[in-house]
């Protein structure tokens, strides 16, 4: 059975594919494991705000999902390996019963991290074990939520990233996370010419998955969009073009914001991306600047696509550059053009898209129905993928949301344009 209900093909996938996806499962794990890694065991137990989570909650909760959807329905005799937990570990799934706050999840000191690494060592065993021995008509079942609960921790790797980088940049120490500045987690690499404007595909265009491959419930029904003539740029927004842009005034131009914008700037005094850290003189160029990344504190890289911007300050510069943001449509279209760089690797894009259902959109049956359609409100779409995004896991129809003020993702912006070259 496909996770996607219009997939042409819904048929269970062969008994050939279980090795395959238990060695992805296995994989995924192990991943997640690697990426704590460098973390001590109070750094993953802080929570540094209410929108990030402990690193600790990430490893629970992903087993946690397993254990709920899966396991607990469809594997004979599985015991919990603590049911009290279900509480703790539960993140917004109302009809999977009661859960822990969310704001106060850097208060479960207990369970310990290794009582929480038992419990990943626990839940891989009963899916193995439910890998190895479901009856075909039980895999056809399981095989989609597996799917998905692989896919889901592949999301919290990334939110791992993003929060612990929240967590570590409210130290004044300003730890690294990496210090060896790892390749996977590099930003930039070497100077990208000038911006180059691409024509867009205009009139009816398809967008949306389509197809046997993964898809989220948000990415379907694929539909006909039509687009007016429209160029878009050839890469993200870099740095050094956002250093400009603050030292122009960007923060202190009230016409350039939209309002709730203007007002963020002014309550939360935002003078520059939230991991920049000013020179004296804000008004300085690039070179003058430093950033804090997950490889600690460097000098700020020009080149390197902008990150950590919130949908305001994206628009705000769209509007001062003389450009807007592009719509979902326009970007996904685009996004296989001749020329099109750094799509997915670098930064996620904010656009002017609102997030909301597709003409003929249903959620799944059932409480995975809970994982996208209900936030459907208050949100941007944010497209392409980031350096924290796991190897594989973005496609072109992918649609990640977050909150217009959301800016500790690792989120940056490519600009578009009305009409034709």
């Amino acid at each position: 059975m496909s996770l996607n209900p219009h997939a042409a093909d819904a048929r269970p996938a062969p008994d050939g594919s279980r090795a395959a996806l238990a060695a992805r499962f296995a994989r995924v794990r192990e991943r997640s494991l690697a990426l704590a890694s460098p973390l001590s065991p109070e750094d993953q137990c802080v929570q540094s705000m209410p929108d990030a989570s402990p690193t600790k909650w990430h490893l629970a909760h992903t087993s946690w999902f397993f254990e709920a959807v899966v396991l607990g329905p469809h594997a004979a005799g599985y015991a919990a390996f603590e049911p009290r937990w279900h509480h703790l570990f539960n993140s917004y799934y109302e009809s999977l019963g009661s859960r822990h706050p969310r704001p106060q999840r850097g208060l479960l000191t207990r369970p310990s991290l290794a009582s929480v690494h038992r419990y990943r060592a626990h839940v891989e065993q009963a899916v193995e074990r439910l890998l190895a021995t479901a009856d075909d008509a039980t895999w056809e079942l399981v095989q989609p939520l597996l799917e998905l609960g692989v896919q889901h921790e592949e999301q919290h790797q990334e939110l791992m990233l993003t929060d612990i980088l929240h967590v570590l940049s409210c130290n004044p120490l300003l730890p690294a996370y990496a210090p060896a500045d790892p390749p996977a987690l590099r930003l930039a690499g070497g100077a990208p010419p000038p911006v180059a404007w691409l024509p867009g595909p205009t009139g009816p265009v398809r967008v949306g998955h389509e197809g046997e491959g993964f898809s989220f419930d948000n990415e379907t029904p694929r539909h006909t969009v039509w687009l007016q003539p429209y160029r878009i740029a050839d890469r993200p927004v870099n740095c050094g073009e956002y250093a400009d842009f603050i030292a122009d005034g960007g923060y202190r131009t009230a016409s350039l914001w939209l309002s709730d914008g203007w007002a963020l700037v002014q309550s939360q005094q935002w003078q520059a991306p939230p991991y920049w850290i000013l020179p004296d003189d804000p008004r300085a160029p690039a070179s003058h600047w430093q950033v804090f990344g997950l490889e600690g504190v460097r000098p700020l890289d020009p080149q390197a696509p902008v990150s950590q911007l919130s949908f305001y300050e994206a628009a705000a510069f769209a509007e001062w550059a003389g450009a807007r943001l592009p719509t979902e449509a326009e970007w996904e279209a685009a996004c296989a053009l001749p020329g099109m760089r750094q799509v997915d690797t670098h930064v996620w894009q904010w656009t002017r898209s609102s997030y909301d259902p597709y003409p003929g959109y249903r959620p799944w049956p059932g409480a995975i129905g809970e994982y996208n359609g209900k936030f459907m409100v208050g949100q941007m779409v944010l497209r392409g993928g980031s350096v924290a995004t796991p190897p594989g896991h973005a496609r072109a129809s992918y649609r990640n949301f977050f909150p217009p003020a959301a800016r500790w993702q690792f989120s940056g912006m490519r600009l578009a344009k009305d009409g034709a070259c």
